[in-house]
């Protein structure tokens, strides 16, 4: 599998072409595991659900596995940013 050096939002929508759900799901795991940046459970749950959205099944596994490690302010804030992001892009 390919290795996705795309560390925030701003950049994943900088590419070429449509964003897949891998990359979406890609940057769940970045975010989630803290490879190269620092773990954020809000941005990975935002990744996940944005990923989860277009069909990635396992992107909506880890959703739910995070979902355990987060408050519910945090998974709604995670709710809001993937919603904006769908909006912006």
């Amino acid at each position: 599998m390919a290795r996705f050096e795309i560390n925030s939002a701003e950049v994943a929508a900088m590419g070429h072409g449509a964003i897949t759900a891998d990359v979406f799901f890609q940057m769940g795991i970045i975010h989630s595991t803290g490879r190269g940046v620092p773990a954020d459970m809000v941005a990975a749950h935002m990744w996940f659900n944005l990923a989860a959205a277009q069909g990635n099944g396992e992107a909506a596994r880890w959703r739910q596995e995070i979902s355990k490690e987060m408050s519910t302010a945090e998974i709604a804030e995670a709710q809001r940013q993937a919603r904006e992001w769908m909006t912006r892009h």
